[in-house]
């Protein structure tokens, strides 16, 4: 559709030539998805942000972003290793969060994440080590071995 619309032939007419002529060329043959339904649903932006390579979470308003750290908190400091790391990540998104209200505007409400819940939560979650038990030892010095082992190496 390269070509100019001539003068004197109306717009209708002149793009269902452009369409008839296109079809007699085969433009419209073998294309991708022929004969197959059109996609249902109306969630074309998730598509679109998927297709491009875009978090759906970096189009959202920065209060909504804030929100969505807080819930996902639990998860985010389940691996770290020491209490120092998770006040230190309460920290940081509670030091957004304050920056957001002093400089942000908007209907949603963000909530400072309590430390202590956090970290009371992170302990409570952690797996429980089993008692290191040490070996039994007799008066004479020597460790009892199990009977199995005493009679695999003879």
């Amino acid at each position: 559709m390269t070509e100019r619309k001539p003068a004197g032939v109306g717009f209708e007419s002149w793009v269902e030539s452009q369409i008839s002529e296109a079809r007699n060329r085969g433009d419209f043959d073998n294309l991708p998805g022929a004969g197959k339904p059109l996609p249902r649903g109306g969630d074309w932006l998730s598509g679109y942000l998927r297709r491009e390579g875009v978090e759906t979470r970096e189009v959202l308003p920065p209060q909504l972003r804030l929100r969505r750290e807080v819930e996902l908190i639990p998860e985010r400091v389940g691996a770290l290793r020491s209490e120092a790391e998770v006040r230190a990540v309460v920290r940081d998104v509670n030091g957004r969060i304050d920056e957001w209200m002093r400089t942000g505007s908007g209907p949603v409400l963000v909530r400072f994440v309590d430390e202590d819940e956090v970290v009371a939560g992170w302990v409570a979650s952690r797996p429980v080590e089993p008692p290191v038990v040490a070996p039994v030892v007799e008066a004479g010095g020597v460790s009892r071995r199990s009977w199995w082992r005493r009679w695999s190496s003879t």
